[in-house]
């Protein structure tokens, strides 16, 4: 017995809804149908992909997690097959899943999206937003297939791209004592109030930052919205650090914001392009792609100087 392309869809569809009559309703199909096709794949593979629960639905065991990312990845693939078979001699169509870390998604997402929309009008890009971690999972379980995310925490598994460097700035009020300053020490605003962008990888990077001028932060705010936080910055609740700087100096409330230089100078951050390294590109995923290099890179959308390939972390 052959594994078929409507098995792959009922086990994936089974293991997002968490339960068969969850994927029944989503599939619009009998649950014994699910059930068959299930049992017909966990025998043709000699393990169990799920942990049943009475009355509780249905749980992946780790090589049903395995087998589920797995065949997302194949699903992605076929689906974009026959939209190109259908569409020959047509202009490219299809639907990619992009990520993107919640800040630079912010800065970044809106003109990469309405400039490729005009480009490419037969492909629809989904867009989901997370910290770090949350992008990697998505990549990793095939949920998403291209990402625009910082390089750190980037496992072996997953290929990044460089395509820009961003320094960190200090985030004060427009009548911050210091608001004036071209540049800010790390090591003389220490003392005052710091409002944390308090993300997975996130709170770590702000506090290395501080630990190796040897000053250490007094945190007063911590929170994962980075709007949140530019406000409570505008109306003199303390600073923050930033390195994706809007391209405007207002909170959302319409409260101004400085941005300084930090005088001890850190490294910047890399903004990469980010895929999982045993997948290929499609090419509607490849086409998105190759634009953000394009938009980053010197003369495009926000002229960044793009770099080369980055290891993983």
């Amino acid at each position: 017995m052959q594994i078929s392309l409507r098995m792959l869809h009922y086990v994936v569809t089974t293991a997002e809804a968490g339960s068969i009559s969850g994927g029944a309703k989503l599939l619009n199909i009998s649950q014994p149908s699910i059930s068959a096709a299930i049992a017909q794949v966990e025998a043709r593979l000699g393990v169990p992909l799920f942990v049943r629960h009475h009355a509780r639905g249905m749980t992946t065991t780790a090589a049903g997690r395995h087998f589920v990312n797995e065949a997302r990845l194949l699903l992605s693939h076929a689906r974009d097959f026959t939209k190109s078979a259908e569409s020959l001699g047509a202009d490219l169509s299809g639907d990619i899943a992009i990520g993107s870390f919640v800040t630079l998604a912010a800065r970044f997402m809106p003109g990469l999206l309405a400039e490729f929309a005009r480009r490419m009008p037969g492909i629809s890009v989904s867009l989901e937003e997370g910290n770090q971690q949350e992008i990697m999972d998505g990549l990793t379980s095939g949920r998403l297939e291209l990402a625009l995310a910082y390089a750190y925490a980037v496992p072996d598994e997953i290929l990044g791209e460089r395509l820009a460097e961003l320094p960190p700035h200090i985030l004060v009020s427009a009548d911050h004592r210091l608001a004036d300053r071209a540049e800010i020490s790390l090591k003389e605003i220490a003392g005052e109030p710091f409002i944390l962008l308090d993300l997975p990888f996130s709170r770590d990077y702000f506090f290395n930052l501080f630990l190796a001028c040897g000053a250490e932060p007094r945190v007063a705010y911590r929170s994962r919205s980075p709007e949140l936080i530019r406000g409570l910055v505008a109306h003199g609740q303390g600073y923050t650090i930033h390195n994706a700087l809007p391209g405007r100096d207002l909170s959302y409330d319409g409260k101004r914001i400085s941005a300084l230089a930090i005088a001890e100078r850190p490294a910047p951050v890399h903004v990469v392009a980010l895929r999982l390294r045993r997948q290929n590109m499609r090419p509607a995923v490849r086409l998105f792609a190759d634009f953000m290099a394009e938009a980053f890179a010197p003369g495009g959308l926000f002229g960044f100087r793009s770099g080369g390939p980055v290891p993983p972390a």
